[in-house]
């Protein structure tokens, strides 16, 4: 039925490319013998830092860089076709919806081509009077188009989870040599995105973490080794603080997921490490300023989202309180 699908991802950030495990589990548990090819905008994730995952999908390389983000690729996109002999997809989900990208990318062959893009006018499909995500006005982003694919194709389409099951053993064992007791919360505080404000005020976590602590909760940060005035400034504040990643020889999003797996529950700003530990399901609360968190936030029965911009009308992320994320515990 549909063998060869090509996912486009405009995203560069390694939470852009984890929120899109649960459309490559639901293609390949939907379809047999499908194959799952990447195209990106950026470097490809799945092949370096998210290897670990093991979703194993193929990668489209055209050596245009920022593909579909400059009017000249398409001039080029059909030469590179024939050069390097892609093959016709039965399906092109386009998971962005900038017009410019998407029409470079239509030039390449398909039978089926899914894009939100204006209003869904680049769709293979007819949607004439009816908008894909008219009954599903609850969810956006990937979610979205996961849903709306069970219209667009005309199956009974199944949303399958990204199991961590699929995560090594070896990431579980070392997790639980990293973390082996328990009542543990984990923090994670820092973001990639350097040019939005996102970060909650460090002594906000700080004062949060005391309160933990005084429940008789061991703290984990999630933090990189390179930032080490931060961290100083933690151990300072918080010396039985753990962070469980600086003591392994392991460096991986795949080992923060096992080691979130031994949470009792999590706290974090927007960021990718909120991805890596969202795949676990663990309870969770995220704090959002500036950022969409109807289009970013896990997805899971048991996270809290505390958005500024819907409790205080502002994109300030630090208008937010500690009382407000204390009223969200339920771990």
């Amino acid at each position: 039925m549909y063998k060869k699908i090509l996912i486009y991802n405009s995203g560069g950030g390694l939470g852009d490319s984890i929120q899109i495990f649960p459309l490559i589990s639901s293609l390949k548990n939907n379809f047999n013998n499908v194959e799952i090819f990447y195209l990106g905008a950026h470097n490809n994730h799945f092949n370096n830092k998210l290897k670990e995952y093991n979703l194993k999908i193929n990668t489209i390389e055209l050596g245009l860089k920022y593909f579909g983000f400059r009017w000249w690729h398409l001039l080029k996109i059909r030469r590179i076709i024939k050069e390097k002999k892609l093959p016709e997809f039965d399906i092109i989900i386009d998971l962005q919806s900038k017009l410019r990208n998407t029409i470079i990318l239509k030039q390449i062959p398909c039978r089926y081509f899914y894009s939100s893009t204006y209003n869904y006018f680049f769709c293979s499909k007819d949607v004439t009077g009816y908008r894909f995500d008219a009954h599903f006005n609850s969810y956006s982003g990937i979610r979205s188009i996961i849903f709306n694919l069970k219209f667009f194709l005309n199956n009974k389409f199944k949303v399958i989870e990204y199991l961590t099951e699929n995560i090594s053993k070896k990431y579980y064992d070392e997790a639980k040599k990293l973390l082996p007791k328990n009542n543990y919360i984990g923090l994670s505080i820092t973001q990639g995105n350097k040019y939005r404000k996102k970060s909650w005020h460090i002594d906000k976590f700080i004062d949060l973490a005391k309160r933990f602590i005084s429940d008789g909760k061991r703290i984990v940060f999630f933090i990189e080794k390179t930032e080490v005035d931060l961290i100083n400034h933690i151990k300072t504040e918080l010396p039985d603080s753990l962070f469980p990643e600086h003591g392994s020889e392991i460096a991986c999003p795949a080992l923060v997921t096992t080691l979130a797996s031994r949470l009792e529950g999590a706290i974090t700003i927007d960021n990718g490490v909120m991805h890596m530990i969202g795949l676990t399901k663990i309870p969770m609360i995220v704090l959002f300023g500036p950022t969409n968190s109807k289009k970013f936030a896990p997805n899971g029965s048991n996270i809290e989202i505390i958005d500024s911009k819907v409790i205080y009308k502002s994109e300030d992320i630090n208008k937010i309180t500690v009382q407000d994320v204390l009223k969200k515990i339920n771990f």
